[in-house]
C-alpha cells in the first residue's frame, strides 16, 4: 500500500532518477516533471500529496517565478530544493507558504524524515475534510434529561416520531419539561429549518386569541390600522406549539378544529382564505378526558390533536433523575456565568431527598438560588440552610457543620469566664469529634487522622465523653 503520492519537479534527470529511487523504495508513488508547466499538467491526473520543487527551473531559471508559483499547488505541502547559494530565497519561499526546504546535495535520511512529516499531515487533512463532508453530527433527544424509565421512554418516542408529521399531545404536570419535549421534536424533524412558534393558550385573553392566531385585516376592528400576520402564518412550514391547550375557550376550539381538518383559515375581518402547512404539537397539564365529560373541551378536537400522546411523570415519581438533572443544570450555569460550580456531597444528597411539587422547574430555580450565594463556586448544605431553613431538618445539623468543617476555623467568640477552662475544652473536643465523624460518615480512622489523633485516641475520648 502506497504511503502517499509525490510530484518531484527538477530539471536534472540524474537527480530525479536517484531521488525517485529513494522515495519509491520507501513506499511512495513518485512522478517527475522537468519544469513548472509540465508539473501543473501532471497534477490534472496525479493527485499528489506532496510537491518537491527545485527553486530554479527552465525556461526562466528565475527563482522568483518559482516562488510566485507556490500558491498554484493549492493545499499540498511544497518542499523547496535549493543549492547552498540560494538559502535566503528558500527562507523567502517558506514565508510565502512552502512547507520546508532541503539543500543539495540531499541526505537521503533527512529527505525521508521531512517527506514523511509533510505527507502524513496532508493525508490527515484530506481524511478530516472527507469526514466533515460525509458525516453529520448525530441528533438525538438528549435535551430531555434523565435516567428513569419514564425519561428513557420519552426520549425513545421523541426520536421515533420526530421525523414524521404526526400530531403530538404532551401531557403531564407543570414544570416537567413539556416544552423541552416539543422543541426537541421540532429540532429533530424535517421542519427544523423553519419556525417553532409557541402559543400559550391560557395566557392570551379569549377576545384576543383569535386575532393573535389568525391575524387580521385592516379595519377588522377598532385599532386595526393595517394588516397583521397571525402566529399561524408565522408557523407556516414549521411547528405550531399550543401550550396549555386545555385552557383554550370553546369558540376558539371550533375554529382551530377547522384549521386542523382542512389546513385553511380566514384572518379576522378577511374574506381571502389562507392555506397553512404546520405540524401541531399541543401540551397540557389538565385531564382533557375529564374536561370533555364536563363540557369544557371538544371531543372532536381532542382526537385531532392526540395523534401520539407523550406523558411526563412528576419528579417525585422519578427522583433518580435528580442526580442527572442537577449536574446538567450546574454545567449550564457554569457556562452562562463563566465560572465553575459544584455541589458538596451533602448538598447533592439534600437535593436528592427533597420532594419537588414544582417538578424540574422548581428544582432548577432552587439550584439557581443556592448557586448565587455559594462561596468559591461550591454549594454546601450550609448555603442551602440559609435559603431553605425549614427544609433542612434537625438530622442535617451535623452535616451542615461537617460541610464547613475544613474551611471554618473554630471561633473563640463563645468563650466566657463563667465556665471553667476544663469544661470549655471538653465541649470544644466533643463538638470537633462530632463534626469530624459526621464529615467522614462515621469512619473513625479518617476522623482521627483529620483531628491529629490516633484511632485508639479518638475511641478513648469518645468513650470518656459518652459519644
Amino acid at each position: 500500500m502506497s504511503l502517499g503520492k509525490i510530484l518531484l519537479v527538477d530539471d536534472e534527470p540524474a537527480f530525479c532518477e536517484l531521488a525517485s529511487s529513494w522515495l519509491t523504495s520507501s513506499g511512495y508513488d513518485v512522478v517527475t516533471a522537468g519544469q513548472s508547466d509540465k508539473a501543473f499538467s501532471v497534477l490534472d491526473t496525479f493527485d499528489a500529496d506532496l510537491v518537491l520543487l527545485d527553486l530554479s527551473l527552465p525556461p526562466e531559471f528565475d527563482p522568483q517565478v518559482t516562488l510566485a508559483n507556490i500558491q498554484r499547488f493549492g493545499a499540498r505541502p511544497v518542499i523547496i530544493i535549493t543549492g547552498h547559494a540560494e538559502r535566503e530565497l528558500a527562507l523567502e519561499a517558506i514565508s510565502q507558504g512552502a512547507w520546508d526546504f532541503i539543500a543539495k546535495p540531499i541526505d537521503p535520511d533527512l529527505l525521508a524524515v521531512v517527506v514523511k512529516r509533510a505527507v502524513s499531515k496532508h493525508v490527515l487533512e484530506k481524511e478530516l475534510a472527507l469526514v466533515k463532508q460525509t458525516i453529520t453530527p448525530k441528533k438525538d433527544a438528549s435535551d430531555f434529561i434523565g435516567c428513569s424509565a419514564n425519561a428513557q421512554q420519552v426520549r425513545a418516542l421523541i426520536e421515533r416520531i420526530a421525523p414524521t408529521d404526526v400530531r403530538v399531545l404532551v401531557t403531564g404536570p407543570s414544570g416537567t419539561g413539556k416544552e423541552v419535549i416539543s422543541r426537541t421534536i421540532h429540532e429533530l424533524s424535517r421542519r427544523s429549518g423553519d419556525s417553532f412558534v409557541s402559543v400559550h393558550c391560557g395566557a392570551i385573553p379569549a377576545d384576543l386569541l383569535e386575532s393573535e392566531l389568525f391575524g387580521y385585516t385592516k379595519g377588522a376592528f377598532t385599532g386595526a390600522e393595517k394588516d397583521k400576520q397571525g402566529l399561524l402564518a408565522l408557523a407556516d412550514k414549521g411547528t405550531l406549539f399550543l401550550d396549555e391547550i386545555g385552557e383554550m375557550p370553546l369558540p376558539m376550539q371550533v375554529k382551530l378544529l377547522r384549521v386542523l381538518q382542512e389546513g385553511t383559515y380566514f384572518p379576522v375581518g378577511g374574506r381571502d382564505e389562507k392555506s397553512i402547512d404546520v405540524r401541531v404539537i399541543s401540551a397540557t397539564n389538565a385531564d382533557l378526558v375529564s374536561k370533555i365529560a364536563a363540557g369544557g373541551f371538544r371531543e372532536d378536537l381532542f382526537y385531532r390533536i392526540k395523534g401520539i400522546n407523550i406523558e411526563t411523570k412528576p419528579l417525585d415519581e422519578r427522583l433518580e433523575d435528580v442526580s442527572i438533572l442537577v449536574p446538567s443544570f450546574l454545567q449550564q450555569l457554569s457556562h452562562r456565568h463563566k465560572q465553575t460550580y459544584s455541589l458538596s456531597e451533602e448538598a447533592l444528597d439534600w437535593f436528592r431527598q427533597q420532594r419537588w411539587p414544582g417538578n424540574v422547574r422548581e428544582l432548577k430555580n432552587a439550584l439557581d438560588s443556592v448557586v448565587s450565594i455559594a462561596r468559591d463556586g461550591e454549594v454546601t448544605l450550609s448555603d442551602i440552610a440559609l435559603l431553605y431553613p425549614d427544609k433542612v431538618s434537625e438530622n442535617n445539623s451535623e452535616l451542615i457543620e461537617a460541610s464547613t468543617f475544613r474551611a471554618r476555623p473554630t471561633s473563640s467568640s463563645h468563650a466566657n469566664l463563667d465556665t471553667s477552662m476544663e469544661e470549655q475544652v471538653k465541649q470544644l473536643e466533643i463538638q470537633l469529634i462530632r463534626m469530624a465523624l459526621a464529615f467522614h460518615k462515621g469512619n473513625r480512622s479518617q476522623a482521627a487522622r483529620q483531628l491529629g489523633l490516633s484511632r485508639q485516641g479518638l475511641i478513648n475520648k469518645s468513650e470518656r465523653y459518652g459519644l
